[in-house]
């Protein structure tokens, strides 16, 4: 087991080594493997980037991101603005379900509400507007209404891991009902617990994962 004063040197390496963050102002702490972010970024997606770089590093078994985005006053944008490039996107990337899509903007936040049928549509309508200029902030509210029967999703999810280089398939085990997806096992890292829950979220018709995975050296 990696010591909490290693894994916070490599969590600091790596935000200052990823060319999309600007690391200046953010600070690392950890705790039993569990990582705490503090300070500010100057955009939504370097908060973001941040806790992505984060969970790369080894050790890693949990991440709180308390990370304030402190947009730049030249950077600043009304909220009817921030919305309307907000619909343009959702229009871009995903121009039929988009329609099933609203979004409202307060403050610079942004909120994504409606239906889709697959989770790739989902994660898709929020990394379209979370580059956006101005935005702080983005809860994703978005349903995905499933079409297919827990068994085929069950299936599905086995055959990903089965198929997956970084998923030990025989360690974690799938339970399905009704689009909801739990994950249950022991694998080596925070790396394969997340490529295990990216996995089932992939399956057609998952609206939910429970991931209690857990991570043993």
């Amino acid at each position: 087991m990696r010591s909490d004063s290693d894994i916070k040197r490599d969590v600091e390496e790596e935000l200052k080594w990823d060319p999309d963050i600007d690391a200046t102002d953010i600070a690392a702490t950890v705790k039993g493997g569990v990582v705490n972010l503090t300070g500010f970024t100057r955009s939504y997606s370097q908060k973001f980037e941040a806790e992505r770089a984060a969970k790369r590093v080894a050790g890693v078994v949990g991440l709180a991101n308390d990370i304030e985005v402190r947009v730049p006053a030249a950077d600043e944008r009304p909220d009817p603005e921030i919305a309307r490039d907000t619909v343009a996107a959702l229009r871009n990337q995903l121009p039929v379900s988009s329609q099933n899509a609203t979004a409202t903007v307060k403050n610079g936040w942004i909120t994504l509400e409606g239906e889709v049928e697959w989770n790739y549509q989902r994660e898709m309508a929020e990394n379209s507007v979370r580059w956006l200029k101005g935005v702080r902030g983005v809860t994703n509210l978005l349903q995905v209404k499933p079409k297919i029967s827990p068994a085929d999703i069950k299936r599905k999810i086995e055959e990903a891991f089965r198929r997956s280089a970084e998923v030990d398939a025989k360690r974690v085990t799938v339970e399905a009902r009704e689009g909801e997806v739990v994950l249950k096992g022991t694998v080596r890292s925070w790396a394969e617990r997340q490529e295990a829950e990216r996995a089932a979220w992939s399956a057609p018709g998952v609206k939910k994962v429970d991931d209690r995975i857990t991570i043993s050296a």
